[in-house]
C-alpha cells in the first residue's frame, strides 16, 4: 500500500454551497472548512468528499466529451422514485433515464447544482 484514500475532490465555484447539497443528499457532516475548501464525511478519520474553489469552472455537460465530467458519484438507493424526489428538492436536475437491465430500471443520471453528473443506483 502506498497510501490511504482521503477524499474525492470536486471542482466548483462555491465549495460551501455544493458541500451543503451533498451533506443533505448523503447524510454527511462538515469535517473541514476553509475559504476555498470544504470536506464532508461520516467521521473525520474516514474518507470523504472535498470541494475546492475553481472560480472559472467550465461546467460539465453530460455526456459531451468537450465538457468533461470532472467526477462521477454513484449512490445506492432502495427506491429510485423516492430518491429522485429528494434529490430534485435539494437542487439536482435529471439528465437522462439511465439504464435498464432485464426490464428493471437500475439507475438514473442527474446533475448536482453545479452540473456534475451523479447516478442514483437501485440497491
Amino acid at each position: 500500500m502506498i497510501g490511504r484514500w482521503q477524499a474525492v475532490v470536486i471542482d466548483c465555484p462555491d465549495p460551501a454551497a455544493l458541500a451543503s447539497f451533498y451533506e443533505q443528499l448523503l447524510g454527511m457532516q462538515r469535517i473541514e472548512e476553509e475559504n476555498d475548501w470544504v470536506m464532508i464525511g461520516k467521521a473525520p478519520e474516514q474518507p470523504g468528499i472535498a470541494f475546492q474553489r475553481v472560480p472559472a469552472l467550465r461546467a460539465p455537460q453530460w455526456p459531451d466529451p468537450e465538457h468533461p465530467q470532472q467526477m462521477h458519484i454513484d449512490l445506492l438507493v432502495a427506491d429510485l422514485g423516492e430518491a429522485e424526489r429528494k434529490a430534485l428538492a435539494l437542487g439536482a436536475h435529471r439528465l437522462e433515464d439511465g439504464g435498464v437491465e432485464d426490464g428493471v430500471e437500475r439507475f438514473r443520471v442527474y446533475a448536482d447544482p453545479v452540473g456534475h453528473p451523479f447516478c442514483l443506483v437501485r440497491e
